[in-house]
């Protein structure tokens, strides 16, 4: 029998795609159990910020076997900017890493970001939607850095939860 590939790519996009869907609201389900367990006297942001912590850990560690310095610092630099805009694309965004106009500056810009949509779908503050995902990058950082004895900072400058039209953060080695 001959396979309609046509058909067959539509298939897989659709999976995917809802896949990508369930990602994203299996993890603002969690936040609101989470939250039902804390009970009153805990704040939603800090119930977030700790997990974007613990994420940003275990993705940071699961980078640690991609980086190296093969390519020299803007190379790894450009490498970890592309894992970072990798983040997003998994969920379903649209993100780039460009090289900034210093040297080991990188730019990871986002155009299409899923997380703003489901965190409306939940009640979640826009505001609370760009702090995590600064936290979780921040997260990443740490064990990166430390591995790779290179001090490193990220920034968010702009975001789309914020109505910016596009999430741009700065990554940067520290002196």
């Amino acid at each position: 029998m001959p396979v309609d590939a046509e058909k067959e790519i539509t298939r897989l996009y659709k999976a995917l795609h809802s896949a990508q869907d369930e990602i994203g609201k299996t993890y603002y389900r969690w936040r609101k159990v989470a939250l039902e367990f804390a009970g009153d006297n805990v704040k939603p942001l800090d119930v977030a910020l700790r997990a974007a912590e613990v994420f940003g850990k275990d993705i940071g560690k699961s980078f640690l076997p991609r980086m190296n310095w093969l390519k020299g610092e803007e190379g790894f630099m450009m490498i970890l900017g592309k894992a970072l805009a990798g983040l997003w694309i998994t969920d379903g965004g649209l993100a780039t890493a460009e090289k900034g106009e210093n040297p080991g500056e990188i730019f990871i810009k986002c155009t299409r970001d899923p997380w703003p949509t489901w965190a409306k779908e939940f009640g979640v503050s826009m505001e609370e939607v760009a702090l995590c995902r600064e936290r979780m990058y921040q997260s990443v950082l740490e064990d990166v850095s430390m591995f790779m004895n290179i001090p490193l900072k990220i920034e968010l400058e702009k975001a789309i939860s914020r109505g910016q039209g596009e999430t741009v953060m700065r990554l940067y080695k520290t002196e």
